[in-house]
């Protein structure tokens, strides 16, 4: 998925790279998120920093929320690590957040390693979701 198809996670992959070009891996994920945080406000990039979702249970409001690192553009979740490795662990946690929010495109980027990850979901209207990688792009199914 090129930056013609979703410019908008185009844009937020290009500020990651910028952050981890500057920083290097090794910090602690708050050092991440701040220097995200200057890094999409020089560019311009509109965002929300660390946005509390509700969570329904059975059409009931449960009084436990879950909070995103970043929401940008109104329409893409962005959740940032500083970890050794991604796990289905962190990939569940995107895919709860798309479910629950109605939000359809996410972003997990890890900085904890020498070259940053990301990954992309991509919740459907019928609820599926899919992931790709940006260095293969290849696409598995997160139903």
């Amino acid at each position: 998925m090129g930056a013609d198809r979703d410019p908008q996670t185009h844009a937020i992959i290009g500020a990651c790279m910028e952050v981890h070009k500057e920083l290097g891996c090794g910090f602690l994920e708050p050092v991440y998120q701040e220097a995200f945080e200057r890094e999409l406000t020089l560019r311009g990039l509109p965002f929300e920093r660390e946005v509390y979702l509700p969570v329904h249970y059975k059409g009931e409001r449960l009084g436990c929320k879950y909070k995103v690192d970043f929401v940008c553009y109104g329409c893409v979740i962005v959740e940032l690590k500083a970890l050794t490795k991604l796990t289905t662990v962190e990939h569940a946690q995107i895919i709860n957040y798309l479910k629950i929010s109605g939000i359809e495109r996410g972003l997990l980027v890890n900085f904890g390693t020498p070259r940053l990850e990301f990954k992309r979901f991509i919740r459907s209207d019928g609820g599926k979701l899919s992931a790709d990688d940006a260095d293969d792009a290849d696409k598995e199914e997160m139903g």
